[in-house]
This record gives C-alpha cells, sequence and structure tokens, in this order.
C-alpha cells in the first residue's frame, strides 16, 4: 500500500469533509474544512491512496500550545499504520514549531485510539463529563509535552 503524505489543499476538501462525515457521529462540515486552510495557526495533512483521501491529522496552534483537532482513517484503511504515521508527523510538526505541549479530547469508550495516544506519550489529565452532544459521552483531556517545555 503507497501512502502518500501530503498538506491539506482546496483540491481535498469534498474527500475530507465526506471521511469525517463517515468516520464521525458529529463532524466537520466542507465550510469548516475550508476556514481551517486560511487560518495561520492550523496545520492539517491528509493521507492519498490511488488518489484517494484515506486519513487526515489536524493541529491548531497557539501561544506555543497545540490542539489536535480530529485524527481520521477510513475504516477500509484501518491497521496499516496510517493513523500512527499520521500522528507522528503531527507531532514532529509541533517539535519543529517548538510547541510545549499538545493536547485531544478523545472518546472515553474509544479505546484504539486511547492506546495509540498512549503509545506516543500522551497522558490522560483531565475528563470533560458530557462532551459530545450526541450521546453525552464523557472525553478523556489527553496532553503530551515536549522537549520544548519550559522549565
Amino acid at each position: 500500500m503507497n501512502i502518500i503524505y501530503t498538506k491539506l489543499s482546496k483540491e481535498h476538501l469534498d474527500s475530507i469533509a465526506a471521511l469525517d462525515k463517515l468516520c464521525f457521529t458529529l463532524c466537520w462540515s466542507r465550510a469548516l474544512f475550508e476556514s481551517e486552510l486560511s487560518n495561520i495557526n492550523a496545520h492539517y495533512t491528509v493521507a492519498i491512496c490511488d488518489g484517494k483521501v484515506v486519513g487526515y491529522v489536524g493541529i491548531v496552534c497557539v501561544a506555543g500550545e497545540g490542539s489536535i483537532t480530529n485524527i481520521a482513517v477510513h475504516p477500509d484503511y484501518r491497521n496499516h499504520g496510517i493513523a500512527t504515521c499520521l500522528l507522528d508527523m503531527i507531532l514532529n510538526f509541533a517539535d519543529e514549531n517548538e510547541l510545549e505541549f499538545v493536547t485531544l479530547e478523545v472518546r472515553e469508550s474509544n479505546i484504539n485510539a486511547i492506546h495509540l495516544y498512549e503509545k506516543f506519550g500522551f497522558e490522560t489529565v483531565g475528563k470533560r463529563k458530557n462532551y459530545y452532544s450526541d450521546n453525552h459521552e464523557t472525553a478523556l483531556l489527553m496532553t503530551k509535552y515536549t522537549i520544548h517545555q519550559s522549565t
């Protein structure tokens, strides 16, 4: 499987919105992804296989902190290391931009994602009760401190 990783561009918007709808019950609109293209604090990477967007990850950086907005992989392409590669790439981006830490929220029931994040050194630092509006599930707030953390 040959996967190409590239920066999100306008040509990916329809595909990334469709992928988001497939992967999440609370999905982002195409317009929201389009607005991220002009957000100087946002950075998105897409994974492409045979011309098809099969995954993506995004981060918003403000005041030396990063917040991963979403990470998604098409169900037909899971368990091939795409999410691992996307997460690795976004954490390298965080290091290159000297972010002190990176945070994300994840559904408490999403055990596979939690294990992936823990593998990369994320730790659960809190909970956001009733965070998800579709089923009022709790979100775990996970943080990874980088090598640029202030002492």
